[in-house]
């Protein structure tokens, strides 16, 4: 079979090995189509935390059923899987926080993942397609990171949510606090990603911070207020920084963007208003599940992100023009035919 794996840092490579046996308690899947997510992109820029190269990259997976022994699963069936494998017994597994597992094994980030013709997963990380076609399984695990992350941020009907970052993360934050009830404002130096989500969401308002000055503009949109809930889906260190001044007093600032350096803020800004700070990594078999309803119903419609395909064999040559500004990409899909 083919794979591709990330060399080094700005290398993809196009190889082939023999397809994967899969053992008892496993299963062998047919990829058929891979999200690039910031991960993907991190990683191949060289600026992705807990990462070791060479890496087969790709966790955002829509795949065909093969091989295996799984419980209610058949040859040929529409699948995907939930990529963060754990260990069951540390103290996070024990109460039930299985995405931060202290020893938690991401797929395409600590170990091989799915940018490859085949791959072996564990069974019980199988996600029923439940009648969702592959370009919409591929898109359940970046939508299951937003879920989680406006579930960590306890986002309530008539709060103002302020999503940082407008890619398919934030595109997925956005939809997820509007479910809750929630009045968002985006904020992205893309004004074409802006513009998405003013005539594709519905968005209160887009900000541009090129534009005008963040501050005052936030300040007049909620009468002085502030957005009681800040989410960050940009993994930049200069915007995590600055948006601790946009939190209303008693808010909720949530980190989904993942970035190597350090935070740094005025505690006494910090401190009077009493506000609320987390991380919010990966998600939980709650949150994919909500994911797949919330399609189903047609609450959430995420083919309208993907504006960009391309064949598994091009992506080595191709990749980098899916990281130009210029050709504004939301989200894009490699495709194995």
């Amino acid at each position: 079979m083919n794979y591709i794996v990330c060399q080094e840092p700005g290398t993809f490579l196009l190889k082939e090995q023999d397809i994967p046996q899969p053992k008892a308690g496993e299963s062998l899947l047919r990829i058929r189509k891979i999200g690039i997510c910031g991960t993907d992109i991190h990683a191949f820029g060289g600026t992705q935390p807990y990462f070791n190269y060479p890496r087969v990259l790709g966790h955002e997976l829509a795949a065909e059923y093969v091989q295996g022994d799984a419980k209610g699963f058949e040859k040929g069936d529409a699948v995907s899987f939930i990529p963060y494998f754990n260990c069951g017994s540390c103290v996070a597994c024990r109460n039930g926080l299985s995405n931060c597992c202290t020893s938690i094994q991401v797929f395409g980030v600590h170990i091989d993942g799915g940018m490859a013709e085949y791959v072996v997963v564990p069974d019980s990380y199988l996600l029923h397609g439940e009648g969702l076609d592959f370009d919409e399984l591929a898109l359940v695990e970046p939508l299951a990171i937003a879920a989680h992350g406006v579930r960590r941020a306890g986002v309530k009907s008539g709060e103002t949510v302020l999503v940082m970052g407008a890619g398919p993360i934030g595109i997925g934050l956005i939809q997820f606090a509007q479910q809750a009830g929630a009045k968002v404002i985006a904020l992205d130096v893309n004004a074409h990603r802006l513009d998405f989500c003013k005539k594709e969401l519905g968005v209160w308002e887009a900000v541009n911070p090129m534009n005008v000055d963040v501050m005052e503009h936030l300040a007049a949109l909620t009468d002085g207020d502030m957005p009681t809930v800040v989410i960050d889906a940009t993994g930049n260190r200069n915007v995590m920084n600055s948006a601790f001044q946009y939190l209303a007093h008693g808010g909720r600032y949530v980190l989904v963007g993942l970035q190597k350096g350090e935070l740094v803020f005025s505690h006494p800004e910090f401190h009077k208003r009493e506000s609320t700070l987390m991380s919010s990594r990966n998600a939980t078999r709650e949150d994919f599940q909500y994911v797949i309803d919330s399609i189903k119903s047609g609450k959430i419609t995420p083919k309208t992100h993907i504006t960009h395909r391309i064949d598994f064999k091009d992506l080595p040559a191709g990749f980098e023009n899916l990281l130009a500004p210029e050709n504004n990409v939301i989200k894009a899909l490699v495709e194995i035919q």
